[in-house]
């Protein structure tokens, strides 16, 4: 058994703590409590209820897993975004660094609208170096909504198959959930989705979506619907759409528009960072393909601070069907 293998059950019981203190938060507090605005950092805007995780996340390291070994941890909420643990420990010391998104898609449960999901990836120690390839287990865990009393969580270890669990929240039951991306071949009559949560060039993302879609599926018919999108404002609950087979594509190509906006006198907004995209493993060990925006394998360091742009593919017949038609569609734009 590895030491990934043995972390496994300690991060599930993390994942469940936070879950449930987020939980009931929402259940006690107020929405307009819950999305006040807390701190504006660098990484992202922090509201009234990311600080509720970050507590339980730092606590539950101190407490319990550094008990095991000195390892470092990069999450938004830290001063310089790591800190290793325990207090006093060096980094070169420890075998591990532990990123870990304690809410991705805040802004979906502080107002209720949708599930959030807590991310975790962990990863040898290689120092400055250590990049997203490193992660060997990726932990998700959904946040339900309050009107919600079933929940998913997700695991993988490099080289194994993923396995996930149905959690009923009322009675804690947990059931094996079998989870598998589309098996189709094309697009059609499935879920295409460009992200543009927020503003920003959403013009240009618009027309990007339009140009591979007509270039894949030719004009629409009319009274009819070739593909349709979801606007999932968590990274995490993208990926768990690609798992599940809910999706067939998304594209996450918003840090290619820091060009696009500069020339507007505009600053690029916020993009994915590396712990929204943490638990690609998962997807990947499910068959998911994801690559960077030119067609590459997608690694990037483990920061707080690197915008990813990122591309998930259901399969391999998507992915014959749609890359090379949105690389040129990218390149004419002059995004490459």
């Amino acid at each position: 058994m590895t030491v990934t293998h043995e972390m496994l059950p300690i991060i599930r019981r993390l994942h469940d703590r936070i879950c449930e203190r987020v939980v009931r938060e929402c259940e006690s507090q107020s929405t307009g409590r819950l999305s006040e605005v807390a701190s504006d950092e660098e990484g992202d805007t922090i509201f009234a209820i990311d600080r509720v995780s970050e507590e339980e996340l730092v606590s539950f390291f101190e407490n319990e897993l550094t008990l095991q070994e000195p390892v470092v941890l990069i999450a938004e909420g830290l001063e310089g975004g790591r800190r290793t643990l325990p207090t006093g420990a060096r980094e070169e010391d420890a075998r591990w660094q532990v990123i870990v998104d304690p809410i991705d898609g805040t802004r979906c449960i502080m107002y209720q609208k949708r599930s959030a999901w807590i991310l975790t990836g962990i990863a040898a120690n290689r120092g400055p170096d250590t990049s997203l390839e490193d992660i060997e287990l990726a932990v998700q865990t959904e946040i339900p909504l309050v009107k919600q009393h079933l929940f998913d969580q997700l695991w993988a270890l490099r080289g194994q198959p993923p396995e996930a669990e149905r959690i009923n929240r009322l009675t804690g039951e947990r059931k094996a959930l079998p989870l598998s991306p589309s098996r189709a071949k094309d697009i059609e009559q499935g879920y295409f989705v460009v992200t543009r949560f927020f503003p920003g060039a959403r013009d240009v993302l618009a027309k990007i979506d339009e140009e591979v879609i007509r270039a894949v599926l030719g004009s629409p018919t009319e009274g009819k619907a070739q593909a349709f999108e979801d606007q999932y404002t968590s990274t995490g609950g993208q990926l768990y759409g690609l798992i599940a087979g809910q999706d067939r594509f998304i594209a996450d190509l918003r840090p290619l528009l820091e060009g696009v906006l500069a020339e507007r006198g505009e600053p690029l907004g916020l993009c994915c960072h590396p712990y929204d995209i943490c638990t690609k493993l998962i997807a990947e060990e499910a068959g998911v393909i994801v690559t960077d925006a030119t067609g590459n394998s997608l690694d990037c360091p483990l920061d707080l601070e690197t915008n990813v742009a990122w591309i998930g593919y259901a399969n391999e017949d998507i992915r014959r069907q749609v890359e090379l038609k949105l690389q040129a569609v990218l390149a004419n734009h002059g995004l490459l």
